[in-house]
């Protein structure tokens, strides 16, 4: 079984000086195998490491970080196969990240969770996503 680890360079505009949370807390951005590529929770934490307050700009950041790990592999977000995303006050902020999903995300839109949780890693942040995405068969 082959496995690839997806490596964020320490130079990414998208990431910036985030992307030491990786080997801080001992994970990966994403891993493919099988044909599908996992990506880990993704968050709305601008490159400076600020935490905007808004929830469309957080989920417009932590989608953009998904964009950008499939980039890295050669794929865009149609490559999406199944998202989960998890929201700090649901009700209230499900409009925001509503609309910023439909902007960024397109069909063929891919199966989404939505899940309500009391809070996320740091104080402030709003909206956590994770996906799995798909390579193109090689037929």
């Amino acid at each position: 079984m082959t496995i690839h680890r997806v490596e964020i360079p320490d130079d990414s505009e998208v990431f910036g000086k985030t992307v030491s949370a990786f080997a801080n807390f001992g994970y990966s951005a994403a891993v493919r195998s099988h044909g599908h590529l996992f990506i880990a929770g993704t968050i709305g934490r601008r490159a400076d490491g600020t935490i905007p307050e808004d929830i469309e700009e957080q989920t417009e950041i932590a989608i953009g970080r998904i964009a950008e790990i499939l980039r890295l592999e050669g794929l865009d977000l149609s490559a999406l196969v199944d998202v989960t995303s998890y929201h700090v006050d649901i009700h209230q902020h499900l409009p925001g990240f509503s609309r910023a999903k439909a902007r960024l995300v397109t069909p063929p839109h891919p199966t989404w969770s939505l899940i309500g949780v009391s809070g996320l890693a740091s104080q402030g942040l709003l909206v956590e996503i994770r996906a799995t995405a798909a390579y193109p068969d090689a037929s």
